[in-house]
């Protein structure tokens, strides 16, 4: 089994994070399954924080889905917590495609009544609770608590033990606080995060599981392909992330170039 692990950090596979992220996805894969990660290399790998940032890492995303299916890759892994580029590489592709983000929160879901979020800074707030919203989950989440950092500090945090140990102390308070407001389940809404926790083992606090995305990500999409490779089938195209067809396929195609929607059928 391959799958693609599409970071959003600019060349992953070369920093410290992508290091830490390699060992937390290593440790999650069953034998005989191979996980490539890539970074994006034709952006600058900033824009989860920035709607227009976001669009241009975007176009990337998707692209690396229609290049992960022709590569013969069995599913195509979304890991930012964004979801960056995820319905659009649905509608593009074949393979099961799933996002870091909508994982966390359904298997989030399947281990409590409700959950909460520690998200990397109040600016990510926003569009943490639009993906709450667009997964039609705002009744089971208890709330979302952001930690006072920022990509320049967590970054730093990769390589500084003791700077990176301050903000593991800051995710166990904002942990705590959604737990106080009812959370049953917490999950961090940040890669960062996840693997910090993932190479100290920490997967609960006080009873709680604590969903290490990474983790629930490379196993759901190893679920996915195994339901795939039962059932011939994984990803609706009924309506949602129906390709186009026929004449404007064609005219797609023609404008666009004819490596998109690389397996649709030009017939109706």
């Amino acid at each position: 089994m391959k799958l693609w692990y599409q970071s959003l950090a600019r060349q992953t596979e070369s920093t410290p994070y992508g290091k830490l992220l390699r060992a937390t996805i290593a440790d999650a894969a069953d034998p005989g399954t191979t996980v490539d990660m890539r970074g994006v290399a034709q952006s600058a790998g900033i824009g989860v924080h920035y709607k227009l940032l976001e669009h241009h890492d975007m176009r990337e995303v998707i692209y690396n889905a229609m290049q992960a299916e022709r590569e013969g890759y069995d599913a195509f892994l979304v890991g930012n917590i964004s979801d960056a580029g995820l319905r659009e590489a649905r509608e593009c592709v074949n393979i099961p495609v799933l996002g870091l983000c909508e994982t966390s929160l359904h298997v989030a879901c399947m281990m409590g009544a409700s959950f909460g979020l520690v998200t990397i800074s109040p600016k990510w707030d926003a569009r943490v609770r639009e993906n709450v919203a667009r997964y039609r989950l705002e009744d089971r989440c208890a709330g979302l608590e952001p930690i006072e950092t920022s990509p320049i500090e967590l970054k730093r945090a990769m390589i500084d033990l003791p700077f990176r140990q301050g903000i593991i102390d800051q995710f166990n308070i904002a942990a705590k606080k959604l737990l106080d407001k009812g959370a049953e389940v917490i999950i961090p809404a940040g890669g960062d995060i996840i693997v910090f926790l993932a190479e100290s083992h920490t997967y609960e606090v006080e009873r709680a599981p604590i969903v290490n995305g990474i983790v629930e990500l490379v196993k759901m999409g190893e679920m996915a392909v195994k339901l795939k490779r039962i059932t011939g089938r994984f990803t609706s195209k009924r309506l949602t992330y129906a390709p186009p067809t026929g004449d404007y396929l064609e005219r797609t195609r023609a404008f666009y170039g004819a490596e998109v929607y690389p397996e649709a059928k030009p017939g109706k």
